[in-house]
Formats: structure tokens, sequence, C-alpha cells
């Protein structure tokens, strides 16, 4: 898994009567995890302060200024405290840059065999100090798994990933711009949301009817240079040999058109009106188009369910795989904490697995009986791979005028099923006091999946810098 590129601010806490040369090892220290982490940073000099640290009201206001300078880069802001640091020089440099982005809190540990005054670092204490601060001051702050570790533990190394995908997600959903194609089905009540509530979180809804788009299709060629290379993409794509050209040629069509609406609206995912209008009066499903997107990072789902593509979208950025939307769908056989999750599908091919069944592309059985199974090619059939995966559901609650989740882990078993669409059997611990808690919460049908274990960041993300309220269900 390849992330993106993060960009940390670093705050080096210090307090003169503490050893100071403390800092400039813990200044490498931080520095070293950094850069072999991957991430860049930004940081005081030492020929700005002492170490680079921040302790005085100047060295604050020089470290406010180095953050605004870079606050296009800055993707979140580490406070590292080597020895108790200046609580208020921390505080102050945050406030005076102005920057909204997630902050973690690390403390160096104390040597019990070296406590002496040159030494001791009393860490243990500032942090608490720092938070108490950061607190009064009205600043959002994430705390390391263990109170104090040191900047090279597994355990720091695990917080430090997870903070980078707390950052992604918060960037990327602050920014977020996602397209509505088409409205959603008539029966759906279950993908009603509030567009008004996404815009005050920073995700934008920009809207398109599905007949502007078909007019764009019908203006296109067979031999548009842009439709033979979605065709061939198609074909590359998934096995799609039981399918007619010509129906392969709509969905390129499609595909085309689709890509040119998100790139002339700077769009980041979809969601689609998948039925039946299109199958009746265009005689294809765009789920093939939507899986490739979705593979390509770009979340696309079906139904017009804008609120599963906001969880596509968060799991996608914190783990840098692809996720999909499916349905809580089916109890496996007496076993309380296995189910079936289930889709038509348009699941991207990544979370297939390929030794079980190769993913091909088939028709849609659940409603080729009302319009026709040559009018409803184009799902993708397969199942899930076995591996650990998080769950996630998002949903504009408009009775309390706020924005609610749930997330969680699990994983995908190997347990025998047969059955059409995409599909895999799970296992999650206390699978019935989620579901209560879904049904209780009046949440929708549909989850978000990604393969991969990304809850805690998310929720860390959701709660602390989004305000979004978020049920993290533990077995």
């Amino acid at each position: 898994m390849a992330e993106k590129k993060t960009t940390l601010g670093l705050i080096i806490g210090n307090r003169g009567f503490f050893p100071t040369a403390l800092c400039e090892k813990g200044r490498e220290e931080m520095l070293g995890v950094l850069e072999s982490a991957g991430y860049d940073y930004i940081v005081l000099s030492n020929e700005d302060s002492l170490f680079g640290s921040t302790e005085s009201l100047e060295e604050s206001r020089k470290c406010a200024a180095l953050f605004d300078e870079n606050r296009h880069k800055i993707d979140g802001i580490i406070i590292t405290l080597p020895n108790f640091g200046e609580e208020s020089a921390i505080v102050n440099a945050l406030r005076w840059s102005k920057l909204d982005v997630p902050i973690l809190v690390q403390a160096f540990p104390d040597d019990p065999q070296n406590m002496t005054i040159k030494d001791r670092r009393d860490s243990f204490c500032g942090k608490m100090s720092a938070c108490n601060n950061m607190r009064q001051y009205g600043i959002p702050y994430t705390l390391t798994t263990l109170h104090t570790d040191y900047p090279d533990s597994p355990t720091f190394k695990q917080d430090l990933a997870d903070f980078a995908a707390t950052c992604r997600v918060v960037k990327k959903l602050r920014n977020c711009r996602i397209g509505a194609l088409g409205a959603r089905p008539a029966a759906f009540n279950t993908v009603r949301y509030s567009e008004k509530l996404l815009e005050e979180s920073g995700v934008s809804v920009v809207t398109m009817d599905l007949f502007e788009l078909f007019g764009w299709v019908g203006k296109m060629s067979d031999s548009d240079k842009a439709v033979q290379a979605k065709l061939a993409e198609i074909k590359a794509y998934v096995n799609s040999s039981k399918v007619k050209e010509e129906l392969l040629l709509r969905m390129a069509k499609f595909g085309s058109a689709v890509d040119k609406w998100m790139a002339d609206n700077a769009l980041d995912a979809t969601a689609i009106q998948c039925w039946t209008a299109m199958e009746e009066f265009f005689g294809i499903v765009p789920c093939t188009c939507m899986s490739m997107l979705s593979n390509k990072l770009l979340p696309s789902a079906c139904e017009v369910d804008i609120m599963g593509t906001v969880g596509m979208v968060a799991m996608a950025e914190a783990s840098g795989r692809p996720s999909a939307l499916v349905d809580w769908n089916n109890n496996y056989g007496d076993d309380p904490d296995k189910g079936v999750l289930f889709h038509c599908s348009n699941l991207p091919k990544d979370v297939f697995s390929c030794e079980v069944k190769e993913p091909t592309m088939g028709y849609q059985e659940i409603i080729a009986g009302s319009v026709g199974a040559d009018n409803t090619y184009g799902t993708i059939y397969g199942r899930v791979k076995n591996a650990p995966f998080t769950y996630l559901r998002v949903t504009t609650d408009d009775q309390s005028g706020c924005i609610a989740s749930y997330i969680g882990e699990g994983e995908f078993t190997d347990d025998p099923l047969e059955t059409f669409g995409g599909y895999g059997v799970f296992r999650v611990p206390n699978l019935q006091r989620l579901l209560h808690y879904i049904c209780d919460n009046g949440f929708e049908h549909h989850t978000a999946i990604n393969l991969s274990q990304c809850a805690a960041p998310i929720s860390e993300a959701f709660t602390k810098y989004m305000g979004w309220y978020c049920y993290h269900h533990q077995g």
C-alpha cells in the first residue's frame, strides 16, 4: 500500500530549567522517525531557536509564522516533549498560526535509572499541562497510545501511521466534491440526506441529471478516441467474454461521459442512479464503470447513496485502498457473529479473490425479471477475498441537525457460499449488538467496506476534528 505524502508541522517543547540537551537528541530522534516513515516536515531550524524548540514568546511567533507560511502544505502538527515543555509557548504557536489541522501530542519517557537533575525530563507531567492549555484554548488534539513513548517504539510508529491517516481523512473531507448523477430510486427513502449539513462540514455535492449525461453520450460516435480507449480499458479490467460488443460499447460511452463530467467539475467521487431508467432506456448497468472508478480510489456508490460515498472516501483516504458499498444482506446460518455482505455488484476488482472465483462481467439478476436480462449487463460477479476489513456508515441525522456514523472492524471468511453478484461471508465480534445499534438509531442498510484496518484513525478524524458523532463498535 502506497501512502499519500503527508506533511507534518513539528513543535519541539522546551522549558529551560529542565535539561535542554534533551531537546537536541529528541529532535534528532523524531526527525529520523518521520523521515524513515516517508513524511515531510516543517520545523524551526537551529538558527531560529535552540535546537528548533519553542519556549519563549518570540519563538512562538517564529513558529506560528513558519506554519502560516506553509499552511497549504501542513496536514497535521506533532507536539513533541523531550522535557516538560513550555505549555504557553506551545498553545500560542498553535493559536497564532491559525491552522485548523489535527494535532498529535507525544512525550518522551523518563529512565528510572537516570532521574537526577541532569537527566530527568518530567514530560509525563508536562504533557498534562500542554493538553490542559489546549483544552482551555479550544484546540482539539490526539493522544498517543502510551502516555509517554519513544518516537522509534513500535507503538508510536503505529500512532504516527494512524495520525497521518486521520490527517488525510480530515483534509479530504473538508474539501471533498461528490457528484450525484441522477435522482435516487423512488423506492429508496433510505438514501435521503442533507446537502446543507454536508456543506457545513466542507463536503460539496454537484448534481447532474441523467438526461444531460445521456445527451452527451448521444453525440459520441463509436470511433471517438475517448470511447475506444475506455472500451479497451473495460476489456482489460474484467472478463467480459460473455457480453455483446454493442453493450460494451455503450458502457464505454457512458464511462467516457462520466470521466468528462468528473474532470470538468473536479469531482473526488460519485453516486449514480443505477436503476431502472438506465436499464429500460439505455440498456446497460453502470456497475463496471463504477467499479473501475472505485478501484482507482475515486469511489463510486450506487443508488445515489451520497452518504455511502462519504464513507467510501474516508476509508480510501485513510488506507490507500479501494472501498466498496454493500448491503448488510443476510444471516449466515445460526452463527450470531456471521453474515453475508452483498451487492449486485459494482465492487472494485481489488477486493475480489481470484483464487476462489475470477471476477467476471454478467447481468443484474435482481432486476432482470422486470427489465430483461439483455438490458442489465455490466455487473461484476465475484467473491470478496478472505481478509480483515473495516466497515463504516455515515448519515445526516436531520432531526438532530448533525452528522452521525458508526465504524468497526471484522474479517471476511472462507465459509462456503454460492450465490450471484459480489459477496462475502463475514464475521464481526458481537454482531448482534451492532445490528441492534444500526436499527435502534435508524441507520441505512448500506455500509461502506475497505479491506484494511482503519477504524481508529477515522473515528478520531470524525469525533475530534470533523465534529461528527461516531460509534466505534468493539467486540
